[in-house]
């Protein structure tokens, strides 16, 4: 089963991945200059949209849960790169730096996911893409409650291992979505 999740996780990643790319030829690395928070609440936002899709009956945008959780990842990735990298007043990384970073947060993502997973015993397949839902929008406001603290905490991992939660959770919903 184990080899079955890498190369879902490979799949739905490879199509992150391919976005990332198309975006940064269209906009560059324009998203350079975002702080933390900004890029904290462009995910709490797609997250919210996610819960709403989930809940209610009507739709006004013709938009679905699997572009909003693309969202999640590749914003995820680039408040990761933000962390390594600090915010800067104008865009600075080419393509290939900005892929080359992409690749080595996601392959340290993959890497924690199949860590977890062998502990877990691939609990997340029995999960709901609403409980994966909710538990990105608990990772968020622990984001967003740590950055109100300046970064610091007391026993609790880093907003990073958040971030690469996120990413996790939503590369399972995307599975989940993809074999309905």
């Amino acid at each position: 089963m184990a080899i079955k999740t890498s190369n879902q996780y490979d799949q739905v990643t490879s199509r992150c991945r391919d976005l990332f790319l198309k975006k940064m030829k269209d906009y560059g690395s324009a998203w350079r200059i975002l702080r933390l928070s900004s890029l904290t609440d462009q995910i709490f936002i797609k997250a919210q949209r996610i819960r709403s899709l989930q809940t209610n009956k009507i739709r006004k945008v013709d938009e679905g849960q699997v572009s909003e959780f693309i969202g999640i990842i590749n914003y995820s990735i680039m408040s990761l790169i933000q962390m390594e990298k600090g915010v800067v007043e104008s865009p600075d990384l080419d393509l290939d730096s900005a892929l080359s970073l992409y690749d080595i947060h996601l392959s340290e993502t993959k890497t924690l996911m199949e860590n977890k997973n062998h502990d877990y015993g691939e609990a997340w397949r029995e999960m709901r893409v609403s409980s994966l839902t909710d538990l990105i929008l608990q990772k968020i406001l622990r984001i967003k409650q740590i950055e109100d603290n300046k970064g610091k905490t007391l026993v609790s991992e880093g907003i990073d291992a958040n971030y690469q939660d996120m990413i996790n959770y939503s590369v399972f919903a995307l599975i989940h979505l993809e074999e309905k």
